[in-house]
């Protein structure tokens, strides 16, 4: 099917300290085609999130445009990659460190040039050797209260996802650090848009996670998840009344 081509697709990669995966991630991402010989990516912007290693210029040899953000976190970062968009019309968020098979990517813009507003990739059960245990609990609470105080059942809050950039746009995203992912389907369910979960598999990182690798990552992912969960459910009960 493909993906919309009433504008570029543009890529967003958020990296601190990735220079040893950054440059696999960009040239794998160049190197897409569908199966029309076409770029699945036109653009890619990788966002160097303050880091003290070679990332910025390792993904600009590479052939990413670099954009420097020095407010630490992942949602600045991502934000930060969103005010270099132009006319894309459809955006897709990349780790940086090569944890996600980018062939994988043709499966989520089908989804979108099928309809989709977000297709979402979902980590299953058995192709988890990129995720630690400490994450892969935190998915499955968060994914729980999702279901519980919204009634939609979420598989995953992976980063690996491609969005129509109107969609993203009318989210109007405000988290600046670890709850971004669930910020976004959040908003998502409340919009009403339409929301599909495509099964993809995860390979080990290469280079050290900066949240499962440290106690002090794990602590602030979850606490920041649970936060961010919750002001939303109370900003959404506020609006009912």
């Amino acid at each position: 099917m493909g993906v919309d081509r009433a504008g570029p697709t543009v890529a967003i990669i958020p990296a601190r300290n990735e220079a040893e995966a950054i440059g696999i991630v960009v040239r794998e991402t160049l190197a897409m085609r569908s199966t029309a010989a076409c770029p699945l990516i036109d653009r890619i912007i990788v966002v160097n999130n303050r880091s003290t290693d070679e990332t910025s210029a390792v993904a600009a040899m590479a052939g990413a445009e670099v954009v420097n953000e020095d407010r630490l976190g992942y949602g600045a970062a991502c934000w930060a990659g969103m005010q270099h968009l132009g006319d894309a019309s459809t955006i897709v968020f990349i780790d940086g460190d090569a944890s996600v098979p980018l062939e994988q990517t043709e499966k989520l813009l089908d989804a979108i040039g099928s309809g989709a507003d977000m297709a979402i990739g979902v980590r299953v059960s058995g192709r988890r050797d990129g995720m630690s245990p400490a994450q892969r609990f935190g998915n499955g609470l968060a994914t729980a209260m999702i279901k519980l105080m919204w009634g939609v059942p979420v598989r995953d809050l992976g980063p690996f996802r491609a969005v129509r950039a109107e969609a993203l746009l009318s989210m109007k995203m405000q988290d600046r650090a670890y709850g971004w992912t669930v910020e976004m389907q959040i908003k998502a369910i409340e919009l009403g848009l339409r929301v599909q979960e495509i099964e993809v598999g995860v390979r080990p990182r290469i280079g050290r996670s900066k949240i499962s690798g440290t106690l002090r990552g794990v602590i602030g992912a979850g606490i920041g998840i649970i936060t961010t969960i919750l002001k939303l459910r109370l900003r959404s009960k506020e609006c009912d009344r």
